[in-house]
């Protein structure tokens, strides 16, 4: 899901090969006196256990007379074996080697095989003080060199990171994969010192790993948002959700409705600035314009669309769907937004229709009624008429090439118009009136996102019955297949479970400053991700953990 820039989709892979100093470092070792044995594993193909935490040796080589370093001694037995790299998410599988690993020197080179991989050498470049010689077929001692490997196969956000004979080698088959590899590096290095001797294989359980913002109840600056966005790519998340559109407000600036745009908003080109922030570090920005609720900022502008009654009382927040001017004006929004966010995903909302919270939808809004009969034939209800607006703006949102989600309670019961087979559930409650179990939408082999409202949900204010959550309940009792409440779905579901959103809701938007919102939601973040990235038993403890995230910063 991860979203590229320049190039080719995320799901496709170069077809060239990297080139790799494997041979040198076997003959270095060779001619140390180590058995090849101690290095058969280190191909970039095969893989290996987990190693525990812990720091490598501190000796480096001494700079020769011109000042140039001379290459790192070739490990032997006088090194420890290494200890895999403390990160988060933690490395899915570390093979240990002997050797006194690698850290960051002034003057040494960032290289790369392929031009494609200029924005990802450059930023860890910059970050470890390194110079960025771009694309270079030489090796020279100290080299971080990055490579696209051709492996159409694997997952495009995997990777392996080779620290061997005093360079380290980041190899992956896409550059999403490229760039996880640099964080591991930034990580070990900022939180060990230097980057352990051996191989990193790692790769996500889950292709979704977000974060959402409720920026349309409270309007975040956009340099708080570039700051989640830079937390976010150190951590390796890939998406971020941006509800810009509800009762409070409209928050990103519009040319074809600028009169429903609140005053404290986004411009476009702030939000442009955030996409390319966002793309650099392979995170796909997903927008929503909630609808046919939540949009109580576009009916205080056009209040000849707010559904009412058959008795005149106008319902807070819902449009009126039986009105094809209703139609025209999302959808109107929904194109002109589509060149401003690119990227696959696409949130339609669908959530909390008032209309459908009535004990008799029918007798409640006759007019809904009527246009439900009319469209549908005369057995239709008011809840086909609102599966069929959900079924007509993900058509919108198709033709852009996108792919639409909804909030779970966006899907009814016992409709005779179905859902578009191709929307992804955002399941988040099971607390709504005619929600349905998760296994529901699995059951009939819909793509799920978790969004559980009983962990993931950081409401400001802590209304109704919301407490904000902690990263150590997350940590220690979530998983991406607790979907509702505490309890797990079974296991053969897992791979309908796309991933999962750790969500920022501003119901009472000034409960908290943005300062305080970042500060609340960073252990949760760091928990939500390394469930995400690998949802079995952490090795470390949370209070371990909790010292991690301190020492990494």
């Amino acid at each position: 899901m991860s979203q590229h820039r320049r190039r080719v989709p995320a799901q496709k892979v170069r077809q060239r090969r990297t080139l790799t100093v494997a041979v040198t470092a076997a003959l270095a070792v060779v001619s140390a006196g180590v058995g090849l044995g101690l290095w058969a594993t280190f191909s970039d193909g095969g893989g290996g256990p987990a190693g525990a935490a812990g720091r490598t040796s501190e000796a480096r080589s001494a700079p020769t007379p011109t000042g140039e370093r001379s290459p790192a001694p070739s490990p032997t037995r006088s090194y420890p074996l290494s200890e895999a790299p403390r990160t988060i998410p933690a490395v899915r599988a570390h093979t240990p080697a002997r050797g006194p690993g690698w850290k960051p020197q002034r003057g040494e080179r960032v290289v790369v095989n392929d031009a494609d991989l200029a924005d990802e050498g450059r930023l860890i470049a910059g970050e470890l003080g390194l110079t960025y010689a771009g694309e270079k077929a030489d090796v020279r001692p100290g080299d971080v060199r990055l490579a696209l490997n051709g492996d159409e196969g694997a997952d495009p956000e995997s990777y392996t990171m080779t620290v061997r004979g005093g360079r380290v080698n980041i190899s992956g088959p896409a550059d999403a994969g490229v760039f996880y590899g640099t964080r591991t590096l930034k990580q070990a290095v900022r939180g060990g010192g230097r980057a352990p001797e051996g191989v990193v294989r790692d790769e996500p359980a889950k292709p979704v790993r977000g974060l959402s913002l409720d920026i349309a109840r409270k309007p975040f600056t956009a340099g708080w948002i570039e700051d989640r966005v830079r937390e976010l790519g150190d951590l390796k998340y890939n998406e971020l959700h941006l509800h810009f559109s509800d009762d409070q407000g409209f928050r990103i600036e519009s040319s074809t409705h600028p009169e429903i745009v609140s005053r404290d908003h986004l411009t476009k080109a702030q939000v442009r600035k955030i996409v390319r922030l966002a793309a650099d570090r392979h995170i796909t920005v997903v927008p929503e314009i909630d609808s046919p609720g939540h949009l109580g900022a576009v009916i205080a502008a056009h209040p000849d669309l707010q559904l009412r009654t058959a008795r005149g009382t106008a319902v807070r927040g819902a449009i009126d769907i039986s009105q094809a001017a209703s139609a025209r004006i999302v959808d109107d929004l929904l194109n002109e937004y589509a060149g401003l966010f690119p990227g696959g995903p696409w949130h339609l909302g669908g959530d909390e229709y008032q209309a459908l919270l009535y004990s008799d939808p029918q007798a409640s809004f006759p007019q809904l009624a009527t246009a439900a009969r009319k469209k549908y034939g005369s057995g239709a209800t008011v809840a086909d008429l609102a599966t069929g607006w959900l079924n007509d703006r993900a058509a919108t949102v198709r033709a852009h090439d996108r792919t639409p989600r909804a909030w779970n309670d966006g899907f009814f019961r016992d409709t005779s118009v179905q859902p578009a087979k191709d929307l992804q559930v955002a399941y988040w409650t099971g607390k709504e009136i005619g929600a349905r179990p998760p296994t529901q939408y699995l059951d009939a082999g819909r793509k799920v996102i978790n969004y559980n409202d009983e962990f993931l949900y950081y409401v400001l204010g802590q209304p109704q019955t919301f407490v904000y959550p902690t990263g150590q309940r997350i940590y220690e009792q979530w998983n991406p297949r607790v979907l509702r409440g505490t309890s797990a779905v079974p296991s053969r579901y897992d791979g309908q479970i796309l991933g999962g959103t750790f969500a920022v809701w501003c119901d009472i938007a000034d409960a908290q400053s943005q300062e305080q919102v970042a500060a609340g939601i960073r252990m949760p973040l760091r928990a939500t991700v390394q469930k995400l990235w690998d949802p079995g038993r952490p090795e470390l403890s949370w209070t371990q953990f909790r010292a991690l995230a301190d020492r990494l910063g």
